[in-house]
C-alpha cells in the first residue's frame, strides 16, 4: 500500500509542535510494517538552510517539486516563493498553505509514485480536499482520504472573499452553520472518507458542544468514521539509556542515575542543589489551552505551603510569559523560567525533574507526558483527551503511573499537587511509581498498526466527493 502524507511539519525537517513528532515518526513506523509511506512538506527557508541531498523532481509555472529523504522515509518538498521564508506558521497562513496544496496538486503527475491513499493532517491540507473535489479528472481525486485532526481549536477559517478570489467551492452541510463550514477543517472532514483525532478520549469528546468548537454536529454525523488513534513517541530519540542530552544515562533498573540529572538541571536553572526536595517542571506553550494560569496559580499558591522547586521552559502569549517572569521573581529561590524554545534541555528537564506539569484545559493528545514518563518524571495532568488515556491515577495500592485531576482551576492543580508531594516523601513507592512509568510502551507501532487498518477502510468507501 503506498500513503502519502501531506503535512504542514515533520521532524527533524521543520517541527514546531507534535504534528512534526508524528509527522517524522510515525510514516517511519508504517514503513517498518510494509507500507510504502512518504510525505509531502513544504519546502520552508528552514528546510532550505540544512545539508541535505535534494532532487528537483518537477518545475512548475509557479513553483517545483523536490525529493529527498528524512532517515528512511522519501519526502515531496514543495517550493513556493510564499512557502520561502524561515517560518513554519506566521502571516499569511491561509494563502501560504493554498498555494502548498496548490503547487502539490500540480505536481502529482509528475512524482513518479502514485499514492493508493492520502493522509491529510489538520486545516493546512484542506485546501487539497477542496480542489480535488472541484476536479474530477485529477489523477488523486477518486483516491481514499483519511484526515487526522490534531486540534479542532485550530480550523483554518476563511470568509467568502478569500472563496471568490481562490476560486474555493466550500461545500455546506444542513447541521454546520455556513460560517462554520468555511473553514479548511471543515471542508477536509466534509470530503474525507475517515477522520482520525490524536487519542480516543478527545475523539469522544469533540462529539460534545464543550469541545466541538461548533463542529461537533458534523462529526457526530461521522458515526464509526470518526476514530481515536493515540500517539507515540519515538523511543529511539526519547530513550534515557542513550540521550547524550543528559548529564547521565539511566534506565529503569538504575534509577540512582537519574540524580545527577537533577542536579544537573537544577545549576542550569540556577536553582538550589537540593536532591531531597520535589522539583516539578513544565514544557509547553505558554496558552490558556495549555492550562498555564492554572499552573502559575498553582505553584504560587502553593509555596506558601510546601516546599518545592518549579523549572519552566517555554514560549507563548505575552501575558502568560509575564505572569511566569513575575512568579520567578517573587519566588527566587523556587522558581526558574527559560522563556524560549530548547529540545535538548527539554530532554534533560525530563531525565532530571521529579514531577512534570500538563494542566491542560484539553489536549488532543499530548506528547510531553509520555516523553516525561519514559524518562522516569511523573505527570500531573488534568483528566482530559489524550492525558486521560495516556496516564493512569495513582493510588495507595501500587497502581497508576501518574496524578491526574478533573476541574480545570488552580485549586484542583494545588491539590493534586500536594498529593503527588506526599507520595514522593514515600520513597519505596516512587521508585516503583517511577518503573511503572518507564515500563509503559508508547512507541508507535501499535498506533501504526491501527492505521493500517483505516487505510484499508478508506480504500473500501468510495471518497465523499465521488458519492
Amino acid at each position: 500500500m503506498n500513503v502519502l502524507f501531506v503535512i504542514a511539519e515533520m521532524a527533524p525537517l521543520a517541527k514546531v509542535g507534535g504534528v512534526g513528532d508524528v509527522g517524522g515518526s510515525l510514516p517511519r513506523a508504517l514503513r517498518r510494517l510494509g507500507v510504502d509511506a512518504r510525505v509531502a512538506l513544504p519546502y520552508y527557508g528552514v528546510i532550505r538552510k540544512q545539508e541535505l541531498s535534494v532532487e528537483r523532481v518537477a518545475s512548475l509555472p509557479e513553483g517545483a517539486l523536490w525529493r529527498t529523504d528524512a532517515g528512511e522515509v522519501p519526502v515531496y518538498l514543495i517550493e513556493h516563493a510564499l512557502l520561502a521564508g524561515d517560518e513554519v506558521y506566521g502571516r499569511a497562513d491561509r494563502e501560504r498553505f493554498l498555494c502548498f496544496c496548490d503547487t502539490l496538486a500540480a505536481g502529482a503527475s509528475s512524482l513518479g509514485w502514485r499514492p493508493d491513499v492520502l493522509h491529510l493532517h489538520d486545516w493546512h491540507t484542506g485546501f487539497l480536499a477542496m480542489r480535488l473535489a472541484a476536479q474530477p479528472g485529477h489523477p488523486w481525486t477518486a483516491l481514499p482520504r483519511v484526515c487526522t485532526v490534531h486540534n479542532l481549536g485550530y480550523p483554518g477559517a476563511f470568509d467568502e472573499t478569500f472563496a471568490r478570489k481562490h476560486g474555493l467551492d466550500a461545500r455546506t452541510a444542513p447541521e454546520v452553520p455556513a460560517a462554520l463550514a468555511r473553514s479548511a477543517l471543515a471542508q477536509e472532514i466534509l470530503l474525507a472518507n475517515i477522520v482520525s483525532t490524536v487519542s480516543p478520549t478527545y475523539a469522544r469528546e469533540i462529539l460534545t458542544p464543550e469541545y466541538g468548537e461548533g463542529l461537533d454536529p458534523l462529526l457526530r454525523g461521522l458515526g464509526d468514521r470518526l476514530v481515536g488513534v493515540l500517539n507515540g513517541i519515538d523511543v529511539e530519540l526519547y530513550d534515557p539509556k542513550g540521550d547524550p542530552h543528559l548529564a547521565a544515562r539511566f534506565d529503569a533498573e538504575r534509577l540512582d542515575a537519574r540524580a545527577d540529572n537533577k542536579r544537573a538541571l537544577q545549576e542550569r536553572f540556577g536553582l538550589p542543589i537540593d536532591p531531597d526536595v520535589p522539583l516539578v517542571s513544565m514544557v509547553n506553550r505558554l496558552v490558556v489551552q495549555k492550562g498555564a494560569d492554572l499552573a502559575a496559580d498553582a505553584i504560587d499558591a502553593l509555596l506558601d505551603r510546601e516546599k518545592f522547586q518549579f523549572a519552566l521552559l517555554g514560549t507563548g502569549d505575552k501575558q502568560y510569559e509575564r505572569q511566569m517572569a513575575q512568579l520567578a521573581e517573587r519566588h527566587p529561590l523556587d522558581v526558574a523560567v527559560r522563556l524560549a524554545f530548547d529540545p535538548a534541555l527539554a530532554q534533560l528537564i525530563y531525565g532530571g525533574s521529579d514531577l512534570f506539569l500538563m494542566p491542560s484545559r484539553y489536549e488532543p493528545c499530548g506528547l510531553g507526558q509520555m516523553m516525561a514518563m519514559r524518562y522516569g518524571a511523573i505527570p500531573v495532568v488534568r483528566r482530559t483527551g489524550g492525558l486521560a488515556d495516556s496516564v493512569d491515577p495513582y493510588d495507595a495500592a501500587g497502581r497508576g503511573t501518574g496524578f491526574l485531576f478533573d476541574e480545570p482551576t488552580a485549586e484542583a492543580l494545588a491539590a493534586t499537587l500536594a498529593e503527588a508531594f506526599a507520595a514522593f516523601r514515600d520513597r519505596d513507592a516512587w521508585r516503583a511509581l517511577q518503573r511503572r512509568a518507564m515500563g509503559r510502551d508508547f512507541s508507535w507501532e501499535h498506533s501504526a498498526s491501527q492505521y493500517v487498518q483505516l487505510y484499508q477502510r478508506a480504500a473500501d468507501l468510495r471518497p465523499t466527493a465521488q458519492r
